[in-house]
């Protein structure tokens, strides 16, 4: 089955690994960071990324890129809450897939249920590699307060949050059980990095030799 369950025509099927760029590894990590907004995912994703040399995929950055469209923006407020996931979440995994397909890791950035974790888990897997999911959370409301509204995105076309809409969110949110890693924002950054650092392949994280020149 392919990222929006439609299974790929037998024309278009292909070998697993076919097209991976010479010199990176047979399994790259699909890390996906979740949780309630305002603790931390995106630090944590950069710095998960800046360790495997992959690029962010940020669910709000996607999604920003479609508020100049009134058409469609008039079809997301008719599929609701639910389906403006589905939409946001598809896109993200077909950006991942073409990395994984390259043999190339890449890094999610959005506030994912159980539902877009299971699949994501999935989709590493069906390309032969790696996920790692990571929960971040802020056990002390004052410093998720301050978190929220000391900063500023500016994502283009897309709108800054305040402290009312996030206790919104947390009063719907259920933290996703079977995380490989949770992180608080109250805990010192360095030693949530360190924690980041154990989880993530050591092999990812070494730089490749420099390739010798051959004189003639």
């Amino acid at each position: 089955m392919g990222v929006f369950g439609a299974a790929a025509p037998p024309d278009q099927a292909r070998p697993r690994g076919c097209g991976k760029i010479s010199g990176v590894g047979a399994e790259p990590t699909l890390v996906l960071v979740t949780g309630p907004p305002g603790t931390g995912k995106s630090t944590l994703a950069e710095a998960a990324a800046g360790r495997l040399g992959a690029p962010v995929l940020a669910w709000d950055w996607v999604m920003a890129g479609l508020t100049p469209f009134d058409e469609i923006q008039r079809a997301l407020r008719a599929v609701g809450p639910a389906g403006i996931r589905q939409v946001g979440w598809s896109m993200l995994w077909n950006l991942a897939l073409a990395q994984l397909r390259r043999g190339r890791s890449a890094v999610l950035d959005g506030c994912a249920r159980t539902p877009e974790i299971d699949r994501t888990r999935q989709l590493a897997a069906e390309e032969g590699g790696v996920s790692q999911v990571l929960v971040t959370r802020c056990r002390d409301t004052a410093v998720h307060r301050a978190q929220v509204e000391g900063r500023r995105r500016d994502i283009p076309g897309w709108y800054e949050l305040d402290w009312d809409h996030v206790a919104g969110f947390l009063s719907r949110w259920d933290e996703p059980a079977g995380a490989d890693l949770y992180l608080d924002a109250t805990d010192p950054l360095a030693d949530n990095l360190a924690r980041l650092d154990d989880l993530l392949p050591t092999r990812a994280r070494t730089p490749p030799s420099p390739r010798r020149s051959v004189s003639p």
